[in-house]
């Protein structure tokens, strides 16, 4: 089980958070991109091997969101959380 250090409230349970995805680029315009593009923008996310900064929800707890470095091969979190400003 991954343990998350939450900025509020100290290390807790994956069990507690909402994976929210990885960090991207900007959202696509749906009115200015075809259908194909908007449902893959929408359905595929990308999946690399290594590092890759993603946000989670402590859903469970004090309800902010953070983004963490996480290595996607061993699951270890590689930078501690922040809060999203």
């Amino acid at each position: 089980m991954l343990n998350i250090t939450c900025p509020f409230c100290g290390s807790r349970s994956e069990s507690e958070f909402a994976f929210g995805g990885p960090v991207g680029g900007d959202r696509i315009d749906p009115n200015n991109s075809s259908d194909a593009e908007w449902v893959e923008y929408l359905t595929v996310l990308p999946n690399p091997l290594g590092p890759v900064q993603e946000k989670w929800w402590h859903v469970r707890g004090c309800g902010e969101w953070l983004t963490i470095w996480r290595d996607t091969h061993t699951h270890k979190i590689l930078e501690a959380p922040h809060v999203p400003t």
